[in-house]
């Protein structure tokens, strides 16, 4: 008798065992033992720190292993919506402003985090690229300006300084030149035109709906202000103020003739900074825009972008941890590192600048920029139309048949 009551007890004993392994299983890592493994995408090349954040991170959580894989930019743009699409990467993951961040919303991408609380650690009036109808879908993590990084040094050499129109800039670029300096090194195997595009058309066309109404075939490419923009361009080039081979120049390439300080500027923006410094700490740097209209005629000094936007996957396995991750990138202490050891601006509430490079520019944050065009371009096919025929005026194409050729692909997608 005793015999069968220790058996029952035993078999009880068994079942509960059971029953508590079901409940606490899967990813409970408190009671299981096992790690929640989400994962991070993203193009940012300063693979360092991040890989700190992510180690304090998991220092912190024990409880969630973060897998970090990064592309390059360009490459993001065109895969990262279909790595996302079934939710087995980027759990977390960045995205660009514009057309990609319109394509992923209207694939269902995002989780909305409206309400969320660490989105009120973020500057409201900056995060407002992340936004639709009214939702929070992303926040973006950089403010950086797409307008070329000057070396002040050689400025100051030259008794130069950062020109207020069109007459004044090429001046300066012939000075330079006529010191065996290149004036503006430009990576147009790559970057460039979808860069340097910005601050060249933002006074040609200061509507901001000019691409709004170019997608609604209410404005064309053939228009005076993207025809002028295009014979400025060529203009830039004819009179050898790029580098030689400006079209087979990469960033990389063009980043290392600013460095050694054969170039005066690079046609890139804020981002490219930290790179310069690391390739050359002691450049002191500055930011200039090339004012392609009369003084008196400019409306706008630089453009601006907020990017990097961190976003959690709709399809995400684990969005509570996956938050979690986003809530801790969030914290004031965390920007501030990101910040200032990538030099570069985050629009995180009360982050103190200490970085050199940020310290330098702290002034464009009171300097009347615009928000960069061509995010606003919300067709992929579109964008790349309009940034080849930079491309094509560099490569001796008429500004007036590049700006033709253009609208033609602007007129097949708008007529699909």
């Amino acid at each position: 008798m005793k015999k069968k009551k220790r058996s029952a007890l035993a078999m009880l004993t068994l079942v509960f065992s059971l029953a508590l392994s079901a409940c606490g299983g899967g990813n409970n890592a408190s009671s299981s033992g096992d790690q929640v493994k989400i994962s991070f995408i993203h193009w940012n090349s300063d693979a360092k720190v991040w890989n700190e954040i992510i180690s304090n991170f998991e220092t912190d959580n024990p409880g969630i292993k973060v897998s970090m894989q990064t592309f390059p930019s360009e490459q993001y743009q065109t895969t990262a919506q279909a790595k996302l699409m079934d939710g087995s990467v980027g759990d977390v993951f960045a995205s660009f402003p514009g057309a990609q961040f319109e394509s992923l919303a209207k694939a269902g991408i995002y989780t909305d985090l409206t309400g969320e609380s660490f989105v009120d650690n973020y500057k409201p009036d900056l995060i407002k690229s992340g936004a639709k109808e009214d939702k929070q879908y992303a926040l973006p993590y950089n403010l950086i300006y797409n307008i070329p990084v000057y070396n002040v040094g050689l400025f100051e050499k030259y008794g130069l300084t950062p020109p207020d129109d069109w007459e004044g800039f090429l001046a300066l670029c012939e000075k330079l030149k006529s010191e065996g300096i290149i004036p503006l090194a430009f990576p147009g195997a790559d970057i460039g035109p979808g860069q340097f595009m910005n601050p060249m058309m933002m006074n040609n066309a200061p509507d901001e709906e000019i691409f709004a109404k170019l997608e609604a075939g209410d404005a064309k490419l053939t228009d005076e202000w993207w025809v002028k923009t295009l014979a400025q361009f060529k203009e830039l080039n004819d009179k050898g103020y790029f580098q030689d081979g400006a079209l087979g120049t990469n960033t990389d390439g063009a980043i290392a003739l600013f460095v050694q300080e054969k170039a005066a500027m690079l046609a890139t923006g804020s981002y490219s900074m930290s790179a310069i410094l690391a390739g050359n700490p002691d450049l002191s740097l500055n930011l200039l825009a090339p004012i392609t209209v009369a003084s008196s005629e400019a409306k706008y000094e630089g453009i601006h972008t907020t990017t990097f936007m961190l976003g959690v996957n709709s399809k995400s396995k684990h969005p509570e941890e996956a938050k979690k991750f986003l809530a801790y990138l969030s914290s004031t202490e965390v920007a501030s590192k990101v910040a200032n050891e990538t030099e570069q601006d985050v629009p995180v509430k009360d982050i103190e600048y200490t970085a050199p490079a940020l310290q330098a520019i702290s002034d464009w944050s009171t300097k009347n920029t615009r928000f960069q065009p061509r995010y606003l371009i919300k067709s992929i096919e579109i964008q790349k139309a309009v940034t080849s025929s930079i491309q094509e005026v560099i490569s001796g194409t008429s500004p007036e048949k590049a700006a033709q050729n253009a609208q033609v692909i602007v007129d097949q997608q708008l007529n699909q």
